[in-house]
């Protein structure tokens, strides 16, 4: 197993207008000092606005790579929301692990908290009018560095300083940004095979296995 990886910071945010009030977001989430309570449903003091698409058990805990935001100041430019922790909605941020050496169904010990990664994000617009326009959406699917997801399955406590430590390992074949290339990003089209074997991969979210049939057309 991995050494365990020291937490960078913690981010929650609050429910608030976005794109005028009938369209709400809580993308704009900030550093949390001290532990934070961590849910079935995720952190204490976090919330999401439309329910249909964010949170619930499979999404509870968004985990993004600070690693990456070197290759969006590049992309971007010298972005004020870059300098700081939670720029992409994150909850967590660390270095040191990123879409390509994290697996759908790993277990990490959270801080207290026991969590076991889900799905990869599947970014949207609301990424590019929290960045003023730009055209954060499409470049993050075609990078493959959008994050991922755990569902909690041993409630606990997680702060800044706390250590995020592998566990369990089960489905080492299946990195997030293998299973995001054939559900997002279109590597599907040309590998319908990964797509049909992906369907023995009991633990992915029922979001992504529900994208996984409508790709396959069943």
């Amino acid at each position: 197993m991995t050494s365990p990886v020291p937490i960078l910071s913690v981010q929650c945010g609050k429910v608030r207008s976005f794109q005028g009030p009938d369209k709400p977001s809580a993308i704009a989430k900030v550093p949390v000092d001290g532990p934070v309570r961590v849910h079935r449903l995720g952190l204490a003091g976090d919330e999401q606005a439309d329910l249909t698409v964010h949170g619930g058990p499979d999404k509870a805990i968004h985990h993004y790579a600070h690693d990456h935001y070197g290759f969006w100041s590049e992309v971007l430019g010298d972005h004020p929301l870059l300098l700081d922790y939670g720029a992409f909605g994150e909850n967590i941020s660390t270095h040191a692990m990123t879409e390509e050496t994290v697996c759908i169904g790993d277990r990490y010990r959270l801080g207290t908290a026991l969590v076991e990664v889900s799905q990869g994000r599947q970014p949207c617009w609301k990424l590019d009018h929290r960045f003023g326009g730009l055209p954060v959406n499409a470049r993050m699917v075609k990078a493959r560095r959008a994050g991922w997801y755990y569902r909690v399955l041993e409630e606990g406590e997680v702060g800044a300083g706390d250590a995020i430590t592998l566990l369990e390992r089960p489905h080492g074949e299946w990195t997030v940004s293998r299973t995001f290339g054939l559900l997002v990003a279109g590597d599907h089209k040309r590998d319908r095979e990964g797509l049909e074997a992906l369907g023995a991969l009991d633990v992915l979210a029922e979001p992504w296995k529900a994208r996984r049939a409508k790709l396959l057309g069943i």
